[in-house]
């Protein structure tokens, strides 16, 4: 007998509950209880999508837990197009997933009273739809940046309120990502929240803490607070394009720290959006290589980040739910660069700003269904642990070439040997790579636990 009495009942309630409720109405009911985890979608990286491009991505992404894309939408003449398939993926695919509007203010122009007539078109032609991601009874509507905008109008304040507030139909929540001191927020009545965009990473050499996200809590008045995370920042632009080339510092398990970070906050946190699906440009996609780069090809090509995904739906499901799911899985995620730190290199490009605040390490985390002995090891390094039932995280220094491996031991038995294809760590690189190299191994369960077919 695999399960107890007891958990069969909550089995049998659970199923009895999927099957009298329909899909739309449980995802409506998650957001409508204050807690949804949404991801950042570039548009601009879409140019060659059509429906079943956004439709692929819209199923993955709701299989883990995401509730919604954040459409980050720019000037392109061939975006509205884009948007419109993919709204009609969306319905497509049942509406459970949906879909909100966040317009990149880097791009659109918000100068003269008439360049709020775009931001209004949209919202006139989505917000009302069944698949617009409604957040506390309204549509959401986001931004980034934003925080120079004027609309013809003077202040900041004013001029949101014009562009978004005085004729929005329907009324929104407005929750932008302005780059200003948190201290402005008491006094922007125009905006119904606030996400806090670069608190996802740390900003210098030390670790993340809560402290960023406590300064818009704290000036929001209980207004909505959308917090981010991301598993990674790398730009790689010479001066004669983006002239972007730095990273920030991702070390000690930032992706996996920081959602239990939000875990810990959670009743002071009412969204938690992803950074990103699709930013290949700044190396932290979580979505599959697909679409228009730009022009990031020499430093993510090869570098497929699907191996966090299943790591999101573990961490989505703990956040939503206020509980973290049970493990009946044996997982080994192991992400980290290919090369040192401090490798010189014929790059024209040059070493990325911030490059000496990381470490040349395999940052791992382990999913275990009972007690075992867990290994990582590249070449001859290595680092044992007996660990217990649960999540742990472990990691090794790496300074030779080598081949990053993992196993999970219980006795005399391998419950898993994890050999990733390509996690080579190389001391001679061609180029300064520092995108990260991800891998999780496949679920290993035990025969019972393939009957109950429940947890991580």
């Amino acid at each position: 007998m695999c399960i107890t009495i007891a958990r069969l009942f909550f089995v049998l309630s659970a199923i009895v509950s999927l099957v009298t409720t329909p899909a739309s109405a449980r995802i409506s009911r998650r957001a409508g209880n204050g807690k949804a985890v949404v991801a950042h979608f570039m548009v601009g990286n879409t140019y060659p999508y059509g429906v079943s491009d956004w439709l692929r991505d819209i199923q993955l992404a709701a299989s883990k837990g995401i509730d919604a894309f954040a459409l980050n939408l720019g000037r392109d003449p061939w975006q509205p197009a884009r948007i419109a398939d993919a709204f009609t993926a969306a319905k497509s695919a049942g509406g459970n997933f949906k879909l909100f509007l966040s317009f990149d203010m880097t791009s659109l122009p918000c100068v003269s009273p008439g360049d709020a007539n775009l931001i209004q078109q949209y919202m006139a032609n989505y917000t009302t739809l069944p698949t617009y991601f409604v957040f506390k009874g309204k549509p959401l509507v986001s931004t980034f940046a934003g925080e120079y905008c004027t609309f013809g109008q003077g202040g900041l304040d004013a001029a949101w309120n014009y562009a978004i507030k005085s004729r929005s139909i329907p009324a929104v929540n407005f929750v932008p990502s302005f780059f200003v001191d948190p201290s402005q927020y008491p006094s922007l009545r125009s905006v119904d929240g606030a996400f806090n965009w670069n608190g996802a990473w740390p900003m210098g050499g030390n670790d993340l803490d809560f402290s960023s996200d406590q300064g818009y809590i704290s000036n929001l008045g209980g207004r909505i607070y959308m917090a981010p995370v991301s598993p990674w920042f790398f730009a790689h632009y010479g001066p004669n394009s983006y002239n972007k080339n730095w990273i920030y510092r991702p070390d000690n398990w930032l992706f996996a720290a920081r959602w239990e970070m939000l875990f810990d906050h959670r009743s002071a946190v009412d969204i938690v959006q992803i950074i990103s699906w699709n930013d290949y440009g700044e190396s932290h996609y979580v979505g599959p290589i697909e679409g228009a780069q730009p022009m990031s090809e020499s430093w993510v090509n090869g570098f497929d980040h699907q191996g966090w995904l299943d790591l999101i739906s573990y961490y989505a499901s703990a956040f939503t739910a206020g509980v973290y799911p049970s493990i009946i899985s044996d997982r080994m995620f192991l992400w980290g660069r290919l090369a040192p730190r401090a490798a010189n290199t014929n790059d024209l490009v040059g070493k990325p700003t911030r490059w000496d605040l990381t470490e040349d390490t395999v940052w791992g985390v382990v999913h275990l269904a009972s007690p075992a002995l867990v290994t990582i090891a590249c070449g001859t390094s290595n680092i044992s642990y007996n660990l217990p039932k649960g999540r742990s995280k472990m990691k090794l220094p790496l300074t030779k070439d080598c081949d990053v491996t993992g196993r999970i031991v219980r006795g005399k038995t391998v419950a898993v040997d994890f050999r990733p294809t390509n996690y080579h760590f190389t001391t001679r690189p061609t180029s300064y790579n520092f995108n990260a190299f991800v891998a999780a191994s496949v679920p290993s369960r035990t025969r019972a636990d393939l009957d109950c077919g429940m947890g991580y």
